[in-house]
């Protein structure tokens, strides 16, 4: 039997013009980078299933920093959903889209925003009720001027475009008015990171919310 989610898609997407991509790959960083991103005002966290390490990090910050909502990133099987709810996710986000995915995430009450790259991507992931979509990847894959041509067609869905988004790009992508916000990785750098300069984290975290759309 499904369970009812918490939250949905479109309350993640709107909560700030931003979602961070996040790669971590040393449990040590979760906490403070999660802390720093919840003080520059970024509450939706997307942790990405790219390492051995990001399960663990999930759980950290779930536990210890109440204040910020752990998605998981990079799901791209049923499995990946479960292990991403068991470890205190509460939002998925995935590269592309398939029914076994989006059931899994519908049986589990997570919040899923499916990868889209295509119109017949967006009108497979209508068929099973999505309609908050991500873009990916955004730039490679056409950038605002795709986004502007499926607003015609595809009037009735909300994009996350993510894929070479930056801070320089992302107001043009915001103005759209079939962009809900975007995903980006510049707010947690891989340097900053090595260096635990948190405070260089909850900067970007800062520009990146004060962004308009």
């Amino acid at each position: 039997m499904a369970v009812t989610p918490t939250l949905t898609a479109l309350q993640v997407m709107q909560d700030a013009p931003v979602i961070p991509v996040i790669v971590l790959t040393d449990p040590k960083h979760a906490v403070p980078m999660a802390r720093a991103l919840v003080a520059g005002g970024i509450r939706m966290l997307e942790i990405t299933l790219r390492t051995p390490q990001a399960l663990a990090c999930m759980e950290l910050i779930a536990r210890e920093v109440p204040q910020a909502v752990v998605g998981a990133g990079t799901v791209r099987s049923a499995s990946d959903a479960q292990a991403a709810a068991m470890a205190g996710a509460r939002f998925a986000v995935s590269p592309g889209y398939t029914h076994a995915v989006g059931h899994a995430c519908r049986e589990l009450g997570l919040p899923l925003l499916p990868g889209v790259a295509t119109g017949s991507e967006i009108m497979m992931a209508q068929e099973d009720g999505f309609t908050e979509l991500k873009f990916f990847p955004a730039m490679q894959a056409g950038g605002a001027a795709m986004l502007k041509a499926w607003g015609g067609p595809f009037g009735d869905v909300r994009f996350c475009p993510t894929g070479g988004v930056t801070l320089h790009n992302a107001p043009d992508l915001l103005a759209l008015p079939n962009v809900a916000c975007v995903g980006g990785s510049w707010l947690v750098p891989f340097d900053a990171l090595a260096q635990g300069d948190w405070a260089r984290i909850e900067t970007l975290a800062r520009e990146a919310s004060g962004l308009r759309r």
